[in-house]
């Protein structure tokens, strides 16, 4: 297997009738999901070439999905832009992509052309970008028809020849992340890494053609990945659930029963929500049979809550960054947490290997203890923090045009001294607990989790740096209370930069609070003392 249309082709062809994916509005089979997406990989053909990417910048919907297929049936990449973003965080993605052809929907046509008209004019780009509204392309646009007409010749032998040349390093997406620089970061995935991980998650987790995956998650977050890709293998039914339902616990949780979902793999943020708004008082989807999380550490009290309401389900702690392809670890919880205990990041993913790499260049192995210093004194010995390694076919391909930034964080293992093995270096510290399980502790870098997305604190102090009267500014996350926090100089007007930061960051990037301070602390080298700055956000 090379390509991961052949986990659409295989279904179509062992359950036809079966439904594919629905949203709020329609619901497709995987016979008609497959025809739609031929024909419109056969249109795009026509406008793309084989390794371009090509951007959609639309809500999660069933034609979205359509023109995610249709991409990859053109011999191309996609990636989806979320369109609640800012348009001038929108602008530098897409002048980083250059994709040669936008999809978008009628809702968002106006938005989409002001874009791209903006990048036109401000980009050092010689790409000409075609937009097309999606409803209106073959395969969408009169599906009645397209169902009746079928495939063309002409058009199976097109995408026969394109299948021919593709292989299973050919990227399949590119998703976005934070930077610190105020450039975001192009994460850039191939087939072979999905087809890798994809078949272990089904087999591991038990999805069958009878399963109905809840997607949470919007389509330019990886944790869309696992419900797409797992239900065409799997062959069951993808159910996408809006957006909007994640502020109306009531109609969330009345959707969850009707269409009878199984299997949620959601973001801890949603799965909170869910419990702080007291969904599952209102209606338990009793079809639920596996809850399983990512993203951000599960609070134990949450975790509990839904295990109250949904006591047989499977609850399942996933790990891994967007550079890995999903998750690298998991872990299946066997018993019951109490406040204060971290739930291990458990096995590797088959064709996975994860390690710890101490400060010292050696590998931290399960029963490694150290003493910990606490001033004057020793606390009991423990494993020491080591950070998250990761090797094998999960790996990124990289960022996407970036080598810098790739070849910082895509590295050689430094343990192997006898041949080319590249491995991708997470910033995430962990430990072995006395059981010899893998917990996570914090990060090593200025990078943090929040709301499921991974941030970069630079990120935020870049962009409040380019408000003309901030001489300084700090970002900090307080994860006890999981607030965002930004310190600044200077004699801007917080409101003003508040509404700055909205103008150009995406919502789970603003912070809680601005603080305005006099001058920053100090540390006795020299560098801004965070830890003076945290301890200040107490008294707040």
């Amino acid at each position: 297997m090379k390509n991961v249309l052949e986990f659409l082709e295989k279904s179509a062809l062992s359950v036809p009738t079966a439904i594919a994916c629905g949203d709020e509005k329609e619901e497709l089979s995987y016979s008609a999901l497959l025809l739609a997406s031929k024909k419109l990989g056969a249109f795009l053909s026509q406008h793309t070439a084989p390794r371009r990417p090509v951007a959609l910048y639309l809500e999660k919907s069933v034609p979205t999905l359509i023109g995610f297929f249709g991409i990859v049936y053109a011999g191309g990449f996609y990636s989806a832009l979320d369109p609640s973003q800012p348009m001038a965080r929108t602008v530098k993605i897409l002048e980083t992509l250059e994709p040669s052809v936008v999809l978008t929907d009628y809702a968002n046509r106006e938005r989409a052309e002001e874009i791209i008209a903006e990048l036109r004019e401000t980009a050092n780009t010689t790409i000409s970008v075609e937009l097309y509204v999606l409803n209106d392309l073959p395969g969408i646009k009169d599906r009645g028809e397209a169902q009746a007409e079928g495939v063309t010749k002409e058009e199976e032998a097109l995408l026969s020849d394109i299948r021919d040349q593709a292989m299973d390093v050919d990227p399949l997406y590119v998703n976005f992340t934070s930077g610190s620089t105020g450039v975001p970061k192009g994460v850039t995935v191939g087939h072979r890494s999905v087809i890798s991980f994809i078949s272990s998650f089904v087999e591991i987790f038990g999805i069958d053609k009878e399963d109905v995956l809840g997607n949470q998650a919007p389509f330019d977050f990886d944790v869309s990945v696992k419900d797409i890709y797992s239900a065409l293998f799997a062959g069951c039914r993808l159910q996408l659930i809006p957006r909007s339902y994640f502020s109306n616990p009531m109609e969330l949780m009345d959707y969850l029963s009707e269409k009878k979902i199984t299997n949620l793999t959601w973001a801890v943020s949603a799965l909170c929500f869910v419990s702080v708004m007291n969904g599952l008082e209102y209606k338990v989807p009793e079809k639920v049979k596996r809850v399983m999380f990512s993203g951000e550490v599960m609070p134990i009290k949450h975790l509990n809550h839904w295990k109250k309401y949904l006591p047989e389900a499977m609850y399942v702690n996933l790990y891994g960054p967007t550079e890995i392809t999903c998750n690298c670890c998991y872990y299946i919880l066997d018993r019951e947490f109490q406040e204060g205990e971290k739930i291990p990041l458990g096995k590797t993913f088959p064709n996975e290997k994860v390690f710890l790499l101490g400060e010292d260049g050696k590998e931290i192995l399960p029963g490694t203890i150290a003493a910990v210093e606490d001033g004057e004194h020793l606390k009991n010995e423990e494993s020491p923090e080591g950070e998250i390694l990761v090797s094998g076919a999960g790996l990124a391909i990289g960022y996407y045009k970036d080598t810098v930034k790739t070849e910082e964080a895509f590295t050689q293992n430094p343990l192997n001294k006898a041949y080319y093995e590249r491995c991708y270096r997470t910033g995430d510290l962990a430990r072995y607990n006395e059981k010899g399980e893998l917990v996570y502790c914090s990060r090593k870098d200025f990078q943090i989790k929040r709301m499921g997305h991974r941030i970069e604190l630079g990120e935020i102090e870049s962009t409040a740096m380019k408000i003309e009267e901030v001489t300084r500014a700090l970002a900090l996350y307080e994860a006890d209370e999981q607030k965002l926090w930004l310190f600044y100089t200077g004699k801007a007007d917080r409101k003003e930069i508040a509404k700055t930061l909205r103008s150009l960051l995406p919502p789970f990037m603003i912070p809680n609070k601005t603080i305005q301070i006099e001058e920053m602390p100090l540390t006795k080298n020299g560098k801004i003392d965070r830890a003076a700055l945290l301890a200040r956000t107490k008294s707040l």
